[in-house]
């Protein structure tokens, strides 16, 4: 088995593509060892120190260490036991999810119900123009409500935390949505 792995803007988080589907229902956001019950891959890969956050998209996994370099959580060190932990999960047989594992929860969404066809294009825009876009960086942007213009998004993986999540928002999905919808006047992260 040949796990390739690829940079991400976000200097913490790394993508990993193990060549095959890591979870077709995805995606998969676990931010602690205490999210990761439902999920025997990301329970192993918590057990490596260093490791604060998993993801798992179709066909990736995206992992964010903890601290910088200098505490000794620098990628010369993680890499190695991450692609163990991988290949050993992958080669066990033993599924991602647990059976009848629940994924952890993005909360619910919020909109006021005239606001409904509006709410529909904006999912639909993130759905084909965004989210592929952010995927192939490792991450995932999902819709979380919409109120008096303000689109409330929740950046996952590999965008949670990036530095370059500020200007994505503002810049590229912010004028995407405002180009086709003029009822959003701005972008927030939640």
């Amino acid at each position: 088995m040949f796990i390739q792995t690829e940079a991400t803007p976000n200097p913490a988080t790394l993508k990993f593509l193990p060549g095959r589907t890591v979870l077709e229902t995805g995606p998969a956001d676990f931010r602690s060892p205490e999210d990761a019950e439902a999920s025997p891959l990301a329970q192993r890969l918590f057990a490596i120190p260093g490791v604060s956050g998993v993801f798992f998209g179709y066909d990736f996994i995206t992992i964010t260490k903890e601290g910088d370099d200098a505490d000794g959580f620098d990628w010369a060190h993680l890499k190695p036991a991450i692609l163990g932990a991988i290949m050993e999960h992958f080669m066990s047989g033993q599924p991602v999810m647990a059976a009848g594992g629940e994924l952890p929860a993005d909360g619910e969404e919020f909109f006021e119900d005239d606001d409904s066809e509006i709410v529909s294009t904006i999912k639909e825009l993130l759905e084909t123009r965004v989210r592929p876009a952010v995927a192939q960086d490792g991450g995932d942007i999902t819709f979380r409500g919409f109120r008096e213009g303000i689109v409330y998004l929740h950046m996952k993986g590999a965008c949670a935390g990036c530095p370059s999540s500020t200007a994505t928002l503002k810049h590229g999905i912010q004028n995407l949505l405002r180009h086709f919808i003029p009822e959003v006047q701005e972008v927030e992260a939640v």
